[in-house]
């Protein structure tokens, strides 16, 4: 199973940038999308993917963090 992680740029260098997931920041391939620092992307083996809007970012964090409850239970 593969999973993507939402998580916001926050800096660009190249090719690469530094992608924040909920405090940690993981530098990233960032070209084989268009984004700017303040986008939200969808990240999957260290390469940004798709690019979400806030909100559909949020509610994915938000399902993540359920499952993490869920298992932890």
């Amino acid at each position: 199973m593969c999973v993507a992680i939402p998580g916001k740029l926050i800096s660009i260098e190249g090719q690469h940038g530094i992608i924040d997931f909920n405090g940690n920041k993981i530098m990233v391939h960032i070209g084989l999308i268009d984004a700017k620092i303040g986008d939200y992307l969808l990240v999957h083996a260290g390469y940004a993917v798709q690019k979400l809007n806030q909100s559909e970012a949020e509610e994915l964090e938000n399902l993540f963090a359920e499952l993490e409850d869920v298992l932890h239970d």
